[in-house]
């Protein structure tokens, strides 16, 4: 009787038990945009039918949001967060133990019905391995280029002449919109108008996911796309004053332009177009004391002038975007600009100029001349992109990228010897002139595990190939005949071609207090260098090849009072590029050659970071990084006597070298408005 009765109880409880069984509801709330996850998002949870508040809960910092011991039934799901449309899914059935509602996302609104709540973005958002810069902040840069954006970033400089410098070093990538880009940084830059920029990531100690090229780290620009259904445009015009000092310059600087962005976003579409066209002189003025000695023969050449820039840019861009369902993603866009740059460097090489021994103050004789040297260099650039993205239903995530990239730079450079007062008098007359198409490939494979227990994991697979072509032509008159010849020694034809190959595997997680990101990356480069002089009736083919492993890591600690504490280290390569593997002189102007080694090294680099950061009420916050930079085939300009008016400026491996660094920022907010 007394088992029966057991039996009888045991039936019951089981019964109870499954009518009181619980589902557990997941799911993840992202940026519709951007794809960053939204932490403290809202999620309330209805039943369907009547509709009655049961629970409610927020995302935490990974946009993840969990509802436990859920009964079985049909339930109403609203998800909210400030500044965003609200999203709402109903009849959502739950029989199983768990249900994972997936990715959600969430795209940035226009108005609330009721209460309107306006919040300030951060200008910087420090991440594990980067730090995001919002431009909308950088209001100076308002009708300008990427260029005056990126004045306004921490460890960038930008210099008189338009030389960009991070961290002290022009060896840095430039990606936009997560593509890298093979041209020179300063030509896709000086014809992005800032006002098509949404925000700027600066990587200075990249995980292995990322090229390894660039050894001062990545600058990474987004450009704005539509975030809410309906049509958007936008007209900025940008006007300059004249110089406060034109420095005798012959011709007066301008400095105005015009940019405009048209967007259009409709369900599954989003279209985005932008024009842009920019005049930004600079006028300048340079004076000069230089000497050599040469068997005890001491040369003087003074010098005085206008060193000034006329630029103009013109370029457009269009995206287009389609999202035919919430697994598939299609992008094209293109990018084509046209850029004149002409650097006018008048000089007078004035009358205490002399010859005299070199222990002695007795002159041999004195001289003077007039120096006119006009140096024109365009660009003409054109980027086209494809990308395709596949969500899978484990979460997975698979990313496809193809680049195509044509760049063509050249331009000519006059320069004439005069003699003066009376610059009839022609004394040297030079014309060079090159052309350098630059054709660039990429094709990048990505795929995004679904998440482990132990953090994200991702692998993939990089194809890149670069043909850069140079033909240098130097010609010279002939006083007598008038007539221009070529200078041999001078003249040259230089073709580079590089094919890389890399694949990487990088892990990222958090664990409680610990953030982590760790991987490797493998990459094989194949180079191919022709040379060939005019007076040579033959081409010389020079062959280089490495196969070199490229590790990463980043660890951060979580203290108390929102301190975070970060060490990083990251291995990179500073590829070697035509004009510093150019053999044959180039003259820019009256005093210097430029030269390069055809058989120069690519530099690789080991970087070692370490971060303090901390938050303080308000948004306000502060941070000093120390970094260390060890860089094995260190590349270096010697300069070299060519005779005793000119110098022979060469490019070459000089060992290895060291750059120690610290950098501190704060972001203070001193006032409410």
């Amino acid at each position: 009787m007394n088992t029966l009765l057991k039996n009888w109880l045991t039936f019951i409880l089981l019964i109870a038990s499954a009518q009181f069984t619980s589902a557990q509801i997941t799911g993840k709330i992202i940026d519709a945009d951007d794809n960053s996850p939204l932490e403290y998002a809202t999620i309330a949870l209805y039943s369907q039918a009547p509709k009655n508040l049961i629970t409610g809960v927020v995302t935490n910092e990974n946009g993840v949001f969990t509802f436990d011991k859920v009964k079985k039934g049909t339930y109403l799901l609203e998800i909210s967060f400030i500044g965003y449309q609200a999203k709402k899914i109903e009849n959502i059935v739950f029989t199983d133990a768990k249900k994972d509602l997936g990715i959600l996302k969430l795209s940035i609104g226009t108005s609330l019905n009721e209460v309107v709540i306006t919040s300030e973005k951060a200008a910087v958002v420090s991440k594990i391995d980067k730090q995001v810069f919002d431009t909308s902040k950088f209001k100076n840069s308002i009708g300008g280029s990427a260029t005056d954006v990126i004045k306004n970033l921490p460890s960038v400089s930008v210099n008189g002449t338009g030389e960009i410098t991070l961290r002290g070093s022009t060896g840095f990538v430039v990606l936009l919109n997560g593509k890298p880009v093979q041209g020179n940084a300063s030509t896709i830059l000086s014809q992005l108008p800032a006002n098509s920029i949404e925000k700027v990531e600066v990587i200075t100690a990249p995980s292995s996911k990322y090229d390894p090229e660039g050894k001062a780290g990545i600058l990474n620009i987004f450009t704005k796309k539509g975030a809410a259904d309906g049509s958007f445009a936008q007209v900025n015009v940008r006007a300059g004053f004249p110089s406060i000092e034109d420095y005798d310059n012959s011709e007066s600087t301008k400095r105005y332009g015009i940019d405009a962005t048209y967007n259009y976003r409709k369900n599954k579409w989003n279209l985005s177009f932008g024009a842009n066209y920019q005049r930004n002189d600079i006028s300048g003025r340079r004076e000069g004391e230089v000497f050599t000695i040469i068997n005890d023969v001491k040369t003087t050449f003074n010098s005085d002038g206008e060193r000034s820039f006329d630029e103009e840019n013109l370029s457009g861009r269009f995206t287009v975007d389609f999202t035919p369902d919430e697994n598939n993603d299609f992008s094209v866009g293109f990018f084509a600009g046209k850029r004149s740059k002409d650097r006018r460097a008048d000089i007078l090489y004035y009358d205490n100029n002399a010859v005299q021994p070199a222990n002695s103050n007795n002159r041999l004789y004195t001289f003077q001349y007039y120096n006119e040297n006009l140096r024109i260099r365009t660009s003409d650039f054109a980027l086209g992109s494809f990308d395709y993205a596949h969500k899978f239903a484990d979460k997975s995530k698979l990313s496809t990228t193809f680049l195509y990239e044509y760049t063509l730079l050249g331009g000519p450079t006059t320069n004439r010897n005069l003699g003066y007062p009376d610059t009839s008098q022609i004394i040297q007359d030079e014309y060079n002139t090159n052309d350098n198409p630059l054709y660039g490939t990429l094709f990048q494979l990505d795929y995004e595990f679904a998440d482990f227990s132990f953090g994200k994991l991702e692998t993939g697979y990089q194809y890149r190939f670069l043909n850069h072509q140079g033909d240098f032509f130097y010609t010279r008159r002939n006083n007598t005949t008038g007539i221009f010849e070529t200078v041999p020694e001078f003249t040259s034809e230089i073709d580079l071609k590089r094919t890389l190959h890399s694949g990487y595997v990088n892990l990222s997680g958090k664990k409680e207090k610990w953030e982590y990101a760790a991987g490797i990356r493998l990459e094989k480069m194949d180079r191919e260098l022709a040379l060939q002089a005019a007076n040579e009736p033959n081409k010389e083919v020079l062959k280089y090849d490495y196969l070199q492993l490229y590790p990463s890591a980043t660890f951060q600690y979580s203290l108390q009072n929102d301190t975070k504490v970060k060490a990083a280290y990251s291995r990179r390569v500073e590829r070697t590029t035509t004009f510093k593997m150019n053999p044959f002189r180039e003259r820019e102007h009256s005093e210097t050659f430029e030269q390069g080694d055809a058989n120069l090294l690519p530099e690789f680099v080991d970087l070692v970071e370490i971060e303090i950061s901390k938050k303080f009420e308000k948004g306000n916050s502060i941070y000093a990084t120390a970094y260390l930079r060890n860089v094995k085939n260190l590349v270096n300009r010697v300069n070299l006597i060519y005779n005793d008016t000119i110098l022979d400026r060469v490019y070459t491996n000089v060992g290895t070298g060291k750059s120690l660094g610290l950098e501190v920022g704060a972001q203070l907010k001193t006032s409410e408005k």
